[in-house]
């Protein structure tokens, strides 16, 4: 049985998807990207912010399933452009305590409204 999470605290689906979905105990996090839920805009700066956001929008709809970042088993990371990586790498490092999960990161032709990031997670009971 599949239960599907929804929370006003991280943006809402901007197509056919749901932020996230449970289904035995595993918590699939579509990708979120910069935007701001209070406002709908993409947050200014560069990919530093970004990631910022994203997390905050994880984090919020994690918190809405009762989990956290420490609960995340996988991430991938879709970025603009690989040289964006390291700025990433260190917002995405803040996010996590001990171990770190499974993680992949590509680079892509183009994301969501132009942003510069979108990760999607998965996070385990």
């Amino acid at each position: 049985m599949k239960k599907v999470i929804f929370t006003e605290k991280a943006p809402a689906a901007i197509g056919p998807y749901s932020q996230a979905v449970e289904a035995n105990g595993m918590v699939f996090l579509s990708g979120q990207i910069p935007v701001n839920p209070a406002t709908g805009e993409v947050v200014e700066g560069g990919v530093k912010e970004q990631t910022t956001q994203v997390f905050e929008n994880i984090k919020n709809v994690l918190a809405e399933a009762g989990l956290t970042t420490a609960h995340i088993v996988k991430t991938t990371v879709f970025l603009a452009d690989m040289s964006l990586f390291a700025e990433m790498n260190a917002v995405y490092a803040n996010y996590f305590e001990g171990d770190f999960p499974a993680r992949s990161a590509v680079a892509v032709k183009a994301l969501p409204k132009g942003v510069l990031v979108e990760i999607e997670s998965i996070a385990v009971r």
